[in-house]
């Protein structure tokens, strides 16, 4: 699925020109009110736009009054961890408020647009203003191991105990004196436990690399990616990616072990894992007459890595299946690779948007195309504009379902 983009929501034409600019600083898209706005895409009724949005989940900045992005969404709320951001901002440009989904994405989002306007984010959560940082929510590349007890320790940190770090860390810095028993903030690659007072951040530069035979029991590559875990010291949390073969892309223990991990599956080509043989410590003459490579487990994991990775664990085997790691210098935001495909079979609903359930609007905002009869496309209204489509007439059910697949 794509990435959900943020909507510049706007009433005026003069939020729209701000919109617009920030829009392009920060990424996004502006939706006007009609006939006042010339936006790309209008709506007619505000509160009920701003719902549609909110459902489907786009992160909201209203540049508007507060109140109505509150007085919108408040009958919707349900569960923090899975709502958008949503932000309010000043139409001048003198302010700007996160009021949902702070340490969801909000407070970043937030930071971003007052940079570009040359002010500071009206933050109130209470570990940024205590911290400066979000204990909760580490930056991309890192992994908060026990997140169960950021609540307890960001209270004794903000209530005035000492910060006492250890490791490498996201946040340089924060150790401070304090009261009573200190918080610790570890950062390590091994399987640590935390507890309410001990916060444990994995920086994820490992790729974990696997290749297995057809039907390989999920269990048996599980096993053998618990092995060369353990012989690294690494813990699950540390790795940033699965990768192998794209002829495993459909393997089940390859998704399965993807999905116990929680961490993406990414896949490369025969020819990319075989631009990777110079590095391999154990290249296959037998596997190359098999794939076309001549390793799969080392050359996925040192492909997704990056080049100036190096092998962590040399390919390890089991019956049916193979496993290495690979290290980068640093924790990996996006490792390379391709991800699998993932195709939604979606009932648009009976006409209004909030009829439609939000897992619904969730996958129509997050998809890369739309595919379907022209009409119920068309009758999707904001939530899928500016998606590319894939349009068919009436009658045409049979050719529709082969372009999607």
């Amino acid at each position: 699925m794509g990435t959900v983009n943020p909507v510049f929501l706007c009433l005026t034409p003069r939020g729209l020109a701000l919109g617009e600019r920030l829009a392009q600083a920060v990424g996004g898209e502006c939706h006007g009110r009609a006939g006042r706005c010339e936006a790309e895409v209008q709506f007619d009724d505000t509160l009920a736009h701003i719902r549609d949005l909110f459902l489907a989940g786009r992160p909201i900045i209203g540049l508007c009054a507060a109140g109505i992005l509150i007085r919108a969404v408040a009958p919707l709320l349900a569960d923090k961890r899975a709502e958008p951001p949503v932000i309010a901002l000043a139409e001048d440009g003198s302010a700007v408020l996160p009021l949902l989904g702070g340490h969801g994405g909000a407070n970043a989002l937030a930071g971003r647009i007052a940079d570009a306007l040359g002010i500071r984010a009206a933050i109130t959560t209470a570990g940024d203003l205590g911290l400066g940082v979000a204990l909760d929510d580490p930056p991309p590349g890192w992994q908060l191991a026990n997140p169960q007890d950021a609540p307890a320790a960001m209270a004794a940190a903000v209530s005035g105990a000492g910060i006492e770090t250890e490791g490498e860390l996201p946040w340089p810095g924060l150790d401070r004196p304090g009261e009573g028993a200190p918080v610790r903030l570890i950062g390590s690659e091994a399987p640590l436990a935390g507890d309410a007072l001990s916060l444990v951040y994995h920086p994820q530069r490992h790729v974990l690399g696997v290749g297995c035979a057809r039907n390989c029991p999920p269990e048996e590559l599980r096993r053998l990616a618990e092995d060369v875990l353990a012989e690294a010291g690494i813990a699950p949390g540390a790795l940033a990616a699965l990768a192998s073969l794209d002829l495993k892309s459909d393997e089940p223990a390859v998704l399965e072990l993807a999905r116990a991990l929680d961490i993406p599956a990414l896949f490369f080509t025969a020819a990319e894992l075989e631009a990777e043989t110079p590095r391999l410590a154990n290249p296959s003459d037998t596997v190359f007459a098999e794939v076309g490579c001549h390793g799969v487990a080392e050359a996925a994991a040192l492909a997704a890595a990056g080049r100036q990775a190096r092998l962590a664990v040399e390919k390890r085997k089991s019956a049916m299946a193979t496993a290495a790691l690979a290290r980068a210098p640093a924790p990996l935001i996006r490792p390379t690779g391709r991800p699998r495909g993932s195709l939604a079979l979606i009932g648009i609903g009976p006409g209004r948007a909030d009829w439609r359930t939000p897992e619904a609007s969730r996958l129509i905002a997050g998809a890369d195309l739309l595919v379907g009869y022209r009409l119920y496309l068309d009758l999707l209204g904001p939530v899928a504009a500016g998606k590319p489509r894939a349009e068919f007439a009436l009658g045409e059910e049979e050719a529709r379902c082969r372009h999607a697949l």
